[in-house]
């Protein structure tokens, strides 16, 4: 009876560790999935940059506009990383004090992003106005889109840890999201680079 029991618990463990650890795979599914399409987007940028149709280009870029928005997002980036320290030493209050700080740097760069955008668009650099521009809008977008889910994300586990408290399933989520924005780090480092430096140089 007692080997029942005991090899039910055991059973019940593995299928756990299991159901945790495939979601976590699915993350990193879902990572791969979309460095091929930021590859893509980048591989249709590199190829269309060119054409400008005699409008605007790369060195019409805002230069302190594209610097300011990198270092909003360098930063959202080093407060997340402190959420998850403040996670790991069990510190509630201090875990969603640096979610909320990184929240509102994500928006901060959203905003600016939108203001660029629509600054663009008022002198006439629209999206179908070249194919530069098409590749450009479309990338950076694509870009802005997932920092603010990764906002949206972020609101709903600030109250799921308001409520639920630090466990094992709002550990793996907070570590998840916070890996999920390193990687829009990285990605406007790219981003940066390819499309605004090599742009305005």
């Amino acid at each position: 009876m007692q080997h029942s029991i005991g090899a039910h618990v055991s059973d019940h463990d593995h299928g756990h560790v299991d159901h945790e650890g495939l979601k976590v795979l699915g993350f990193w599914i879902f990572l791969v999935t979309d460095c091929l399409l930021f590859a893509t987007l980048f591989a249709t940028y590199a190829v269309l940059h060119s054409h400008t149709n005699g409008g605007f280009t790369g060195k019409d870029f805002d230069v302190p506009g594209f610097i300011i928005e990198t270092f909003v997002l360098l930063i959202s980036s080093f407060t997340s990383g402190l959420a998850v320290l403040q996670m790991h030493k069990g510190n509630k209050k201090g875990l969603i004090g640096w979610l909320v700080i990184t929240l509102l740097l994500g928006a901060t760069f959203v905003g600016m992003e939108i203001h660029e955008f629509a600054s663009m668009a008022a002198e006439g650099a629209t999206l179908s106005k070249s194919a530069f521009l098409t590749s450009f809008f479309t990338l950076v977008g694509t870009h802005g889109l997932h920092v603010t889910f990764g906002i949206f994300w972020m609101i709903g586990l600030i109250f799921q840890v308001s409520r639920k408290g630090i466990t094992s399933v709002t550990t793996r989520k907070i570590s998840i999201i916070s890996l999920y924005w390193h990687f829009l780090d990285a990605v406007w480092i790219f981003i940066f680079t390819v499309v605004y430096l090599m742009g305005v140089m």
